[in-house]
């Protein structure tokens, strides 16, 4: 049984209490008195790092401080979210908080150094990145009916890497099998790079991983994406189906990242933030270079701090039941 006292869809519904309503409601005139610490709790070149160095110039530009961002990764991006937890809530500490540190570590750690429903409070959901469902082009798979074949002929058989247990690729392949009927048999890999390099020799048949990571490998005609799993296409691939459009259905899956403060920030820090935040998003250069990237940007409404907190409360949901029918307890 999963513990209450990390049910983070119980946190996304507290962060619902948050003085965000008045805050958007009132003066975003606040200005930081000194630098600003964007914390990016993984290591440099991944998405989440690339993110923060985007988006620290924009807000640097909008709040009248240097943004400096930090890397302090490990613990699957808890130690980074625990560091933001612990300080001042006075605006010049933030997070870029994603599906691990808000989502999944509350539900497989056992032992944490913060509380996401006591310790942090949304500012604004700025990206998302669809799952996408990927075969290497020396397989004979083409489309995801020909996935379903395979599998429902072969149980258990087929193969699909994810960039480890309990990540949020795992989690899209258990959702997948749920709303599919297969048993794709999962192949933990440690990151993404070792993941990818195997499905395209062949040593395994499928990875779910982002748009992102597999929309180089697409152009580059090394594999095929066969949906993704979102609820609309991906802008960048018109021509390839979700999967409710492909006849699997209830098994979106995406991965998120958000500006994150920690608790207790006066109403009016807390608009001044989502005020830079909304207007950050809506630079044309920053919206471009992102979407090249296989990106999307959150709407002006998921970027507020209400935004925030409703987008959370609904992939609560959908974690808590990825990671049961993961069978995944915490550790």
């Amino acid at each position: 049984m999963l513990i209450c006292r990390r049910d983070w869809l119980c946190a996304a519904m507290g962060m619902l209490t948050l003085p965000a309503a008045g805050a958007r409601a009132q003066s975003a005139a606040w200005k930081p008195g000194r630098p600003i610490r964007l914390v990016a709790p993984y290591a440099p070149g991944g998405t989440v790092d690339v993110l923060a160095r985007l988006l620290a110039p924009q807000l640097s530009e909008r709040l009248g401080q240097p943004v400096v961002v930090e890397n302090l990764a490990g613990a699957g991006g808890s130690i980074g979210a625990a560091e933001v937890a612990r300080t001042r809530p006075d605006g010049t500490t933030l997070l870029i908080g994603s599906n691990g540190p808000l989502l999944l570590n509350p539900l497989l750690q056992a032992h944490m150094a913060y509380d996401p429903a006591k310790d942090l409070q949304p500012v604004g959901l700025t990206i998302r990145v669809p799952i996408a469902v990927v075969a290497s082009t020396a397989s004979p798979l083409r489309t995801l009916d020909d996935l379903l074949e395979m599998a429902r002929a072969k149980p258990g058989q087929v193969t699909a890497a994810s960039a480890g247990t309990g990540s949020s690729n795992h989690l899209a392949i258990e959702l997948f099998n749920a709303a599919a009927g297969v048993e794709l048999t999962h192949v933990p890999y440690r990151g993404s790079g070792a993941a990818v390099a195997d499905l395209v020799s062949g040593t395994v048949a499928t990875i779910f991983d982002q748009v992102s990571t597999a929309l180089p490998l697409y152009k580059e005609g090394r594999a095929r994406i066969l949906a993704v799993a979102s609820d609309h296409r991906s802008p960048l691939l018109p021509e390839v189906p979700t999967l409710a459009e492909a006849g699997v259905r209830d098994a979106e899956a995406i991965t998120f990242n958000g500006l994150v403060a920690p608790a207790g920030l006066p109403s009016e820090v807390l608009a001044g933030l989502a005020a830079a935040h909304v207007a950050a998003l809506q630079d044309p250069a920053l919206r471009e270079r992102l979407t090249t990237l296989g990106i999307e940007v959150a709407t002006p409404e998921e970027a507020t701090p209400e935004g925030f907190a409703a987008f959370l409360r609904t992939e609560a949901a959908r974690a808590r039941r990825a990671v049961t029918l993961a069978g995944l307890e915490p550790t």
